[in-house]
């Protein structure tokens, strides 16, 4: 398994907006071949920063998988306005302890 990580920061005063349009998203990216689990957080102590954590059977499922659907051009749509500046993704390999 990979772990897919990355910090989204929101634009001030649209957490409201990007949290129902990352509920609208979901389902894009839970279609997608190798997509194991998908958690967004809210930072505890800071507003408009989220961690986004998903799941993937490789790296190849999210970046030649999912990067290159449809879906992944509505999740743009529906999610890439809100992010400034744009997120740096990275990816994990498996859990040491």
């Amino acid at each position: 398994m990979i772990v897919e990580h990355a910090l989204l920061h929101v634009r001030s005063g649209e957490s409201e907006a990007f949290e129902a349009a990352m509920r609208e998203a979901r389902p894009l990216i839970a279609a997608s071949p190798g997509f194991v689990a998908i958690e967004v957080r809210p930072a505890a102590e800071r507003a408009d920063l989220y961690l986004l954590r998903v799941v993937w059977t490789d790296i190849a499922a999210h970046r030649d998988g999912f990067r290159t659907s449809a879906g992944y051009q509505d999740w743009r749509r529906l999610l890439h306005g809100f992010y400034e500046p744009m997120p740096v993704v990275e990816y994990f390999g498996e859990s040491i302890v």
